[in-house]
């Protein structure tokens, strides 16, 4: 009897042991080398998502508080604003030839093409272009375009006195000769063209390899102030570098002043947007009636989980947000520009044009009460000779990109690269344009700072793509929960 005691202790003691290691084990972290697959595994959501929170680098606002901003105030509104018929006509030049190398990679795919509206049916207000920023064009109201809506369009009109109406010679001249972030379309060119942006939307087209990867690394290894020492990770067109995690491009990067710093962020993050663009509208059927586009999880991993990406994808995503801070701090600063009473958004429809203000207000009005806006005026603030060389320099590397927007070989993907890197470089010209746009006066336009209709339509759908981007974000990261 008692030899049956002594073996049940210890046998029990032995079992409590076990139990009591396997739960130290469970509760402490233990190498993960020991750990079973199945514990060492993430939720998709997990992985994609966990590192993407907290405050951003080069600023004072986390990701957690543009999230619910964006996605509750600003996108809605802004969605709802590229909608109207201002907003959703862009004219452009497609055919412009690539001035850096031979055009030798169009895409042939049918959703690489883009379907102009029909010049005979744009009505002469909108033709008119900047000649006619202030003023009524005659247009006939039973002109219907082919694009599936009425297009009595023009450019942003006013009722002026004669006094202002002779600035517009001034405005003329200053045109031409103001500095510019971006390599303008010559709206006059028999190659330009108004498109419907609603019926040409932004979406996977299979435009990829050789031809998207050259637009891209000229992008970055040529106009980002980057040496042909440092390597960029992930770049298909650089030599293999083994396990390199690209802690040698970014112990360089935040070496850099902040100035060059930040232009990486924001080429970075204009790229992070339009991929996410292209996850997001994938086309998932194509089948013998309509094709359906939707997001693509998978898309979506490839190009911005950290395990498929070596830890690149937070980096893209963070550096989305941080664009975003940067032209939603551009819409507060102009928003006094847009205040003025004789300033509408002339369409022919009094109605409309009457909506569309109100609406842009109420968004420059949410923007202006956003609390942790970028601040600007830590840029160029060195030394008046050396901010003014680097500030010029920073302008040309950008004019220069959107000068290789006229390289992209998919013409749907051109579009939509000029018109963002259009919205991002008027941006930037409203952020170095503080000066000028506090001194505008009430009841006249003035010389010292103007937009034209091209520059509106391309900032605000410009920063509508990355209000979507962010919105998409959600949209991923619910699918990814759904597939834990």
């Amino acid at each position: 009897m008692l030899g049956l005691l002594a073996l049940a202790w210890l046998f029990g003691d032995r079992v409590f042991d076990w139990y009591q290691g396997n739960t130290i084990k469970l509760k402490t972290d233990p190498p993960k080398s020991e750990q079973p697959r199945s514990l060492l595994a993430d939720t998709p959501e997990q992985s994609c998502f966990c590192h993407l929170t907290g405050v951003l680098d080069d600023c004072f606002c986390d990701i957690e508080s543009i999230d619910s901003f964006n996605n509750f105030k600003i996108y809605p509104r802004v969605k709802r604003l590229t909608e109207r018929d201002f907003f959703r006509y862009y004219r452009v030049n497609l055919k412009r030839p690539c001035p850096f190398w031979p055009d030798d990679g169009h895409c042939s795919n049918r959703d690489c093409n883009v379907e102009p509206c029909p010049e005979s049916m744009i009505p002469v207000g909108i033709k008119s272009g900047n000649f006619n920023k202030y003023s009524k064009a005659a247009a006939p109201v039973s002109d219907v375009a082919s694009c599936e809506r009425p297009t009595d369009l023009g450019a942003i009109n006013s009722t002026l006195s004669n006094q202002s109406k002779e600035a517009f010679v001034d405005w003329d001249r200053h045109d031409d000769a103001q500095d510019h972030f971006c390599e303008i379309d010559d709206e006059s060119s028999p190659d330009a063209a108004y498109v419907d942006l609603l019926l040409n939307p932004e979406r996977y087209t299979g435009y990829q390899g050789p031809s998207a990867w050259r637009v891209w690394n000229s992008i970055y290894e040529e106009n980002c102030f980057k040496p042909r020492s440092v390597y960029r990770p992930l770049n298909p067109l650089a030599p293999t570098r083994g396990d390199d995690d690209g802690e040698g491009f970014y112990n360089w990067l935040e070496g850099l002043c902040l100035e060059k710093r930040v232009f990486y962020r924001l080429i970075s993050g204009l790229h992070t947007s339009i991929n996410m663009h292209l996850c997001s509208q994938y086309l998932l059927d194509e089948g013998w009636g309509k094709s359906v586009w939707g997001p693509n999880v998978q898309e979506f991993r490839q190009r911005f989980d950290p395990a498929e990406t070596k830890g690149e994808g937070t980096r893209r995503l963070k550096n989305l947000y941080f664009l975003y801070l940067i032209e939603l701090r551009a819409l507060s600063k102009v928003a006094p520009y847009f205040d003025r009473s004789f300033i509408n958004l002339y369409t022919g429809n009094n109605q409309e044009d009457g909506a569309t203000k109100d609406l842009l207000l109420q968004i420059f009005n949410e923007t202006r009460a956003f609390p942790m806006h970028f601040d600007e005026s830590s840029m160029f603030a060195g030394k008046k000779l050396e901010a003014k060389i680097l500030k010029e320099e920073f302008r040309l590397h950008f004019k220069n990109i959107s000068r290789i927007m006229d390289c992209v070989g998919c013409s749907k993907c051109r579009l939509w690269g000029k018109l963002q890197t259009q919205g991002l470089g008027t941006a930037l010209k409203i952020l170095f344009s503080e000066k000028e746009i506090q001194s505008l006066t009430e009841n006249s336009p003035s010389s010292a700072f103007q937009l034209t209709r091209q520059e509106i339509v391309a900032l605000l759908n410009g920063f509508g793509r990355l209000s979507t981007s962010i919105h998409q974000l959600h949209v991923f990261r619910s699918l990814l929960k759904g597939k834990r």
